[in-house]
C-alpha cells in the first residue's frame, strides 16, 4: 500500500482529462494560455478570492507573493520552525530573512503567543503556515500583526478547501498560495501552484512577475496594460496541461475532501486511546473539515515506520529536522532546544496513508499493523 496514489481517480476522470489535454494540443499553446485562465477563474470561484494567479509551483507562488507585497532586501519575516523547507527558503529567495518561531502543539502552526516581542518588533512580515488538517489561528496572527505593524502573508500551500470563520485559507491577510504538487488534496501531475489575493494591485504585480515582469497581453485579467517589462521578474508560468488536469480534478474536489474526512474518522476510531500513540489529529466532524495529511505522534516513530514499511505500508515523516536546525540556516546560529515544540514534533510525527482512492479495508489494515506494533499482539 503506497503512502499516496491517485491511480483510481485518474482512471475515473480520464475522459475529462484527455479532452482537456487534447484541447491544449489543438490550441498549440502549452503555457499561460486558455486552460490556465479557466483554472484561475474556477479557483477564484471555489475559494472566494477576487484574484487567483496560476504559477509553476507553490514555492514560486510564495516568492512572487512576498515580492508583490513589498518585501524589501533584508526584511525579516516571522515563520514557524516546523514546516516544509520551502516556507523559509522562499523568504530568502525573495530577498528576506526568516525569523523562526515555535508552534502550537495541537495545530502544528505558528503559535503567536510564543513569538518573542523583540522578534516581532524587528520583523516586517508574518507568514503563518496551515499544515495537515488545521489552519493557524488567524485571529491571533492578525492581532499580533496589528500590534507590531506586520504584513500578513499566508503559506496556505496545503490549504485548498480549508476555511476559518467562512474565509478560505490564504485570504485573511495580503494573500496566500496554493500548491498543486501531486500528493496535495488537489494535485496535478507535476509542479504547479497559484497565488490567491483580494487585492488587485498585488494580483497585477504577481501576474507580471510570473512572466519575466512583462505586462500587457500576458495579463488576461488586467487588459489595457501596455506590453512592456516593468519589473525584473521570473519565468514561473503554469503549464496548460497541468491546468487541464486540475480543472478535471476540481470537479470532484469536495467529494475527495469528504472521503478523506471519513477515512480520518475511521483512523480516529481505531487508534484513539492506543498506548504508544501520544497524539492524534483532532477530528471534529464539521462538514468542511479538510484532511490533507493524517498525522500521528509516537515516541517510537522511526521503528513504527520501519515496521509498516516491512509490511508494505508506506508512510511519510513530516518533518524529520525542524527548519532552524537545517544546514542551510546554520548562519542564523540556532541550537537544539531553541524551539522545543517544533523539535518534539519533528522527532515524533508520522503520516499514515490518506487519499481519496484508499478503501476502508486499507485503513483497517494500517490500524491493525499500528496496534500490533504497539501492543505486541498479532491481529486476528
Amino acid at each position: 500500500m503506497p503512502f499516496f496514489s491517485q491511480a483510481k481517480t485518474f482512471e475515473k476522470l480520464w475522459p475529462v482529462i484527455r479532452s482537456g489535454v487534447e484541447e491544449v494540443f489543438e490550441d498549440g499553446k502549452f503555457s499561460h494560455s486558455r486552460q490556465v485562465g479557466r483554472l484561475e477563474d474556477a479557483l477564484a470561484r471555489y475559494t472566494g478570492a477576487r484574484h487567483a494567479i496560476g504559477v509553476n509551483s507553490g514555492t514560486d507562488a510564495l516568492v512572487l507573493l512576498l515580492k508583490a507585497c513589498g518585501l524589501r532586501p533584508g526584511d525579516r519575516v516571522l515563520v514557524p520552525a516546523y514546516s516544509f523547507v520551502a516556507t523559509a527558503t522562499s523568504v530568502v529567495l525573495a530577498g528576506g530573512e526568516p525569523v523562526f518561531t515555535d508552534i502550537d502543539p495541537d495545530t502544528y502552526a505558528m503559535d503567536p503567543a510564543r513569538v518573542p516581542r523583540q522578534a516581532a518588533e524587528g520583523a516586517r512580515f508574518v507568514m503563518p503556515v496551515h499544515l495537515f488538517s488545521r489552519m493557524a489561528d488567524m485571529a491571533a496572527v492578525t492581532t499580533l500583526a496589528g500590534a507590531h505593524g506586520l504584513r500578513v502573508v499566508e503559506d496556505s500551500a496545503e490549504g485548498i478547501g480549508m476555511r476559518q470563520h467562512g474565509v478560505h485559507a490564504g485570504l485573511h491577510g495580503r494573500g496566500g498560495v496554493l500548491s498543486f504538487f501531486p500528493s496535495k488534496t488537489l494535485g496535478a501531475v507535476g509542479d504547479a501552484g497559484a497565488v490567491l489575493t483580494d487585492d488587485p494591485q498585488t494580483a497585477e504585480r504577481v501576474a507580471a512577475l510570473r512572466h519575466h515582469g512583462r505586462t500587457g497581453r500576458t495579463l488576461a485579467h488586467f487588459p489595457g496594460i501596455s506590453n512592456e517589462t516593468r519589473h525584473v521578474g521570473h519565468n514561473s508560468k503554469m503549464d496548460d496541461i497541468q491546468a487541464a488536469v486540475l480543472l478535471a480534478k476540481l470537479t470532484v474536489l469536495d467529494e475527495d475532501i469528504r472521503r478523506r474526512a471519513a477515512l480520518a474518522r475511521l483512523y480516529d476510531r481505531r487508534l484513539r486511546g492506543l498506548p504508544g500513540i501520544t497524539r492524534l489529529p483532532a477530528v471534529t466532524g464539521a462538514p468542511d473539515e479538510v484532511f490533507y495529511v493524517y498525522l500521528v505522534e509516537t515516541d517510537r516513530r522511526d521503528a513504527l515506520a520501519a515496521r509498516l514499511r516491512d509490511q508494505g505500508i508506506g508512510t511519510e515523516t513530516y518533518y524529520p529536522r525542524p527548519l532552524h536546525l537545517q544546514p542551510c540556516f546554520a548562519r542564523l546560529g540556532h541550537r537544539p532546544g531553541d524551539f522545543p515544540v517544533a523539535e518534539a514534533a519533528s522527532a515524533r510525527a508520522l503520516a499514515l496513508p490518506l487519499y481519496a482512492d484508499l478503501t476502508d479495508a486499507d485503513v483497517e489494515r494500517v490500524c491493525d499493523a499500528v496496534r500490533a506494533f504497539h501492543t505486541g499482539r498479532v491481529p486476528a
